[in-house]
């Protein structure tokens, strides 16, 4: 297991090299003077430009200024006039704050968010797929599939207003949606996040329920379930030691893919309930070209995708450990 761990985080080391080569060639392999612009706002003299594109280091080779950049993320840099300590993404070209700094104080938002809906989606739709399964057929078969279809047919922009009109506006229910520290007050946390939990759920609860459903009634079939019911174990043992676990590999690495649709669904999901995260962050990046903000909340969301997937990789191991063999 240590040995496939290790391999695994080599690997996620070298696709963030990879992505972090190809994100600054998008944003910064363009003239200096140009990100030099954006950097000066709207009052901008030749001389100011110039003195920027020296601070910025845009005046040296685009190679050379990707080292730079990957030597402040370990090391710290220098950036014009300011000291930008280790590990450095830069300074916003708006607010001209740190980029580390910004970032980190939305991203707890954006992570409660995503945390949320993974546990509420895992948990139905698992659920609603393994009662699916068990009943194919029947009523509850088909209810529970046609749940999911049109579920998995709905739109976050459509059913955010949906939801605060019903639970906030209509009845009072719940109040309007608001990010609360859990370490200040865990229940102000989960009421506050419960309507863009369930918002950004749904969707997903639609496909894992489908997943689920064909997952284990293949399983169901294979010919080492019959063995163990043979052997006169019982249904619960059958279905939970045996089934749940044979169907839960193709679940477990698809999630580890839905993690980055899982963050686009997180930025919709904040401009409709209004909560600033790093999703509203990443638009207000774009809108303002922004180009050091944009960088790192793409980086930021392909790290949360390569660590979330080394995860879902040890668990797949665990749960199939043929796979550490093969790897």
């Amino acid at each position: 297991m240590l040995a496939f761990l290790v391999r695994r985080v080599i690997g996620g080391i070298v696709i963030l090299a990879i992505i972090s080569l190809i994100t600054f060639l998008l944003f910064f392999a363009v003239p200096g003077s140009e990100v030099a612009a954006l950097s000066c706002g709207k009052i901008c003299t030749p001389e100011t430009m110039a003195l920027l594109q020296k601070g910025l280091g845009l005046d040296k080779p685009v190679i050379v200024q990707y080292l730079i950049f990957m030597g402040g993320i370990f090391a710290g840099r220098q950036i014009g006039d300011a000291y930008c300590s280790a590990p450095c993404l830069g300074y916003s070209f708006v607010n001209r704050q740190p980029v580390l700094e910004t970032v980190m104080n939305r991203l707890p938002v954006t992570v409660s968010l995503a945390i949320g809906a993974v546990v509420l989606f895992l948990i139905f739709g698992v659920g609603l797929g393994m009662i699916a399964a068990l009943r194919r057929g029947r009523l509850l078969d088909k209810i529970s599939m046609s749940f999911a279809l049109i579920g998995g047919s709905m739109q976050i922009f459509v059913l955010a207003p949906f939801f605060l009109y019903i639970f906030v506006y209509s009845t009072d229910l719940l109040p309007l949606p608001k990010y609360t520290s859990f370490f200040e007050s865990p229940g102000q946390w989960f009421i506050g996040m419960l309507l863009p939990w369930v918002c950004l759920s749904i969707i997903f609860i639609a496909s894992y329920a489908r997943l689920t459903r064909s997952s284990m009634v293949d399983v169901l079939n294979e010919d080492f379930i019959r063995t163990v019911r043979a052997k006169g174990l019982s249904t619960r043992e059958v279905y939970v030691k045996h089934a749940f676990r044979g169907a839960m590999s193709p679940v477990v690495t698809i999630l580890g893919l839905d993690i980055a649709s899982l963050f686009a669904g997180a930025i919709i999901t904040e401009q409709a309930f209004g909560l600033v995260g790093v999703g509203q962050l990443a638009v207000n990046s774009v809108n303002n070209s922004d180009l050091p903000m944009m960088m790192g909340v793409v980086l930021l969301a392909a790290t949360a995708v390569v660590i979330a997937n080394i995860i879902v990789d040890v668990v797949y191991a665990i749960i199939d450990p043929r796979i550490k063999v093969s790897a």
